[in-house]
């Protein structure tokens, strides 16, 4: 499986522990059935560990949006992005940005698109997060 379906995968296991209640590695059987990627579970299994630093940080620069607000596709693809952008170093924070947006116009709108990379690209300059 190639890295951004990996992605494609995870946003969808995210959405699903986030909607459905269900635990990551119910998601990940659900998304993947036998192909246990590595980097689709490292991608799903580190976002859910640091789930509450994942949200204080996407809250922290969410302008007059509340987070209950954010639809649940929109949350996954930022939590994987951040999670991406923290605990990924050898991942470009180009790469990690060009693929959350991707996913937000494959999953969302234009306005999904413009929203995520406003965010994500806020996150990233404003927390100092620069990586190759």
């Amino acid at each position: 499986m190639n890295r951004r379906k990996a992605r494609e995968k995870a946003v969808q296991a995210l959405f699903q522990i986030e909607v459905g209640g269900t635990s990551p590695e119910e998601a990940l059987e659900t998304v993947c059935g036998d192909d246990h990627d590595p980097f689709l579970r490292d991608l799903v299994m580190t976002t859910t560990n640091h789930l509450p630093e994942i949200d204080n940080l996407i809250k922290k620069y969410l302008i007059k949006w509340p987070f209950e607000r954010l639809g649940n596709v929109d949350k996954a693809i930022m939590r994987l992005a951040v999670s991406e952008f923290l605990y990924f170093d050898e991942i470009p924070v180009k790469a990690t940005l060009n693929e959350a947006i991707e996913m937000a116009k494959t999953f969302g709108d234009d306005d999904t698109r413009r929203f995520t990379n406003g965010v994500l690209s806020k996150i990233v300059n404003e927390e100092g997060i620069l990586k190759k």
